[in-house]
């Protein structure tokens, strides 16, 4: 898997499939894409001209998609990923992931209300993972893993799998670096990829809070990107290749893709790391609250099991 993928959440219609290309054009060879996007049938359009246009062979290219919180019924599992692959023009995913460790009914894509989620109880992880597991011995998928699962929940899933979850997509930036997660999986032999690792700016207002943290504001980040004569997300892109985790940058500009693609050849010095160290605040953008709430069977403290660094 290529370290520095090309981030498609929050890319609007019209827009994403000519960054896809733009990307492409560049050298990018990872696309993450997810079904709640609602992008993957433009996604598909710009991979499928691509490789029509000799830019690029389906095997140059690692695609990942992911298992939105509707499907998690063992009978939805496969269904959702034969769209997905239909919507992608693909035979097969690279990697496919349940997007989160929560569950909703089959009718509803965001939850209105408690009764719209269904608890862990009543429709256990494992489950699911087990009709992930029957869609790689399938085909459909090279490999499979999770997203937004705390360490807890990664151990749990690999006790009770037959095939251990390959990946853990998290949010990773200086705000929140999770250690002791990003260590622990590299010990269970997990792979991480860091999602917002500029700190998702342009998420919806509903995501957001007035008093947040601008993460790309932070004046240790511009001092050393001065120092280093580069960008503040170029330093970003590569802290986080530099922990060993692959990282996605969102852009549908082409020439902050093209500035994004060359972080992967800046050299952070111990100087800069020890920094970077020192920015941990444990600051989540995107800390689960949807899912939560009153009469919700989830809690922020049941979601990330408490793990905060």
């Amino acid at each position: 898997m290529p370290g520095l993928g090309l981030g498609t959440w929050k890319s609007q219609p019209g827009e994403v499939g000519a960054a896809v290309r733009s990307a492409i054009e560049l050298g990018y060879r990872h696309i993450d894409c997810a079904a709640i996007y609602a992008n993957e049938a433009e996604v598909g359009e710009a991979i499928a001209a691509a490789i029509a246009d000799g830019l690029v062979t389906r095997d140059e290219l690692w695609i990942t998609s992911k298992l939105w919180n509707n499907a998690h019924a063992p009978a939805d599992v496969e269904p959702a990923l034969r769209k997905t692959l239909a919507d992608l023009r693909v035979e097969h995913l690279d990697l496919y992931l349940i997007h989160w460790p929560v569950a909703l009914r089959a009718e509803v894509t965001l939850p209105a209300s408690p009764t719209d989620l269904i608890s862990l109880d009543e429709l256990p992880l494992a489950d699911t993972w087990t009709a992930l597991e029957d869609c790689a011995a399938a085909g459909l998928a090279r490999h499979i893993g999770v997203s937004n699962f705390s360490l807890t929940k990664v151990r749990a899933l690999m006790t009770a799998a037959r095939r251990a979850p390959e990946l853990n997509q998290i949010e990773l930036h200086p705000y929140l670096q999770q250690r002791e997660l990003v260590e622990a999986c590299r010990d269970l032999g997990v792979q991480v990829t860091a999602y917002s690792p500029l700190g998702s700016r342009d998420r919806p207002d509903s995501l957001r809070q007035a008093d947040e943290p601008i993460l790309l504001d932070d004046p240790t980040l511009a001092k050393i990107a001065a120092r280093l004569e580069c960008s503040v997300a170029q330093v970003l892109l590569a802290w986080a290749l530099s922990r060993e985790t692959s990282v996605l940058a969102k852009s549908v500009d082409r020439g902050r893709q093209a500035e994004n693609l060359a972080a992967a050849d800046i050299e952070l010095d111990d100087e800069a790391r020890a920094a970077i160290a020192e920015l941990d605040r444990e600051r989540r953008y995107l800390d689960g609250e949807i899912w939560c709430g009153e009469g919700s069977p989830y809690t922020l403290e049941d979601l990330w099991d408490e793990q905060t660094g």
